[in-house]
């Protein structure tokens, strides 16, 4: 008589994943959004995941300080293309997603965003180092991105002018001041100032940080309409500086120009 022992058992889903975020690069105070994507091979569900991200921490003065910051309510989860309720949220750090299931055969996607905050490295070759790590029903499972510092100007501009009141032959000056936080010089070829000044001023002089600049060579301007503008390359402004603080944070001192217009109203 022959015996025989019968043995059950069930095969358990095999995972991959991936981080990937969806901007090419970071600029202070901006907002990246991130996607964590789930595939489960294997044919039993994934079930009661915990997604930890570390929110680009890094080592500083003794401590760990944080470049990225979760923006409340962001998180959205897809399961094979169906949007899900959201999953529980610790905002951390460190950020912390719990009770993500991916079907058997199937899988899930975690989107969600986070602010650039004060201790985002900045400069040249500047960057972001960010990690999540999947744990769970026979998963560990670790995904990382970095994403650069954005390399290219980042300019604004203010105008003002004086005196406030001015009456007829009076003289009047318009200031623009051109600033830059981003790492790189503006494109030269690019930047033009124009304006149209009403009343039109006669008798024009300009200066660019105090420097006389010459009609034609410099600039343009129409005394019939008032019409103003650079010529391309005539005026640059310088990227940033920065600088990190003691508290891990940093600071940022913007590149200038200031362009002065005046004339005779």
């Amino acid at each position: 008589l022959a015996h025989s022992n019968l043995v059950t058992g069930s095969l358990t889903g095999t995972g991959t994943a991936a981080k990937t975020p969806v901007s090419a690069d970071y600029v202070p105070g901006g907002t990246l959004t991130f996607a964590v994507s789930l595939v489960n091979d294997g044919g039993e569900a994934l079930t009661d995941l915990t997604i930890t991200d570390d929110l680009g921490g890094y080592s500083f003065d003794g401590g760990t300080v944080y470049p990225l910051a979760y923006i409340t309510g962001s998180a959205r989860l897809f399961v094979d293309g169906v949007l899900q309720s959201a999953p529980a949220v610790t905002a951390g750090p460190p950020l912390v997603f719990t009770g993500v299931t991916v079907p058997a055969g199937g899988s899930a996607v975690l989107i969600y965003e986070a602010e650039v905050t004060d201790w985002a490295p900045l400069g040249t070759g500047a960057a972001i180092t960010n990690t999540a790590v999947i744990t769970g029903q026979n998963t560990d499972l670790t995904v990382s991105a970095t994403i650069p510092a954005a390399a290219a100007p980042q300019l604004g501009i203010t105008k003002t002018v004086s005196p406030a009141d001015v009456a007829p032959g009076g003289s009047l000056t318009y200031t623009f001041t051109l600033t830059n936080t981003g790492t790189q010089a503006d494109a030269a070829q690019e930047i033009v100032v124009s304006d149209v000044f009403d009343p039109v001023l006669s008798g024009l002089a300009v200066t660019l940080n105090g420097a006389p600049l010459s009609a034609a060579a410099d600039y343009t301007y129409d005394e019939a309409t008032g019409a103003f503008a650079t010529v391309p390359g005539a005026v640059t402004v310088p990227a940033a500086a920065y600088a990190q603080q003691s508290d891990g944070s940093w600071a940022v001192t913007p590149g200038a120009a200031v362009l002065c217009v005046s004339g005779t109203v």
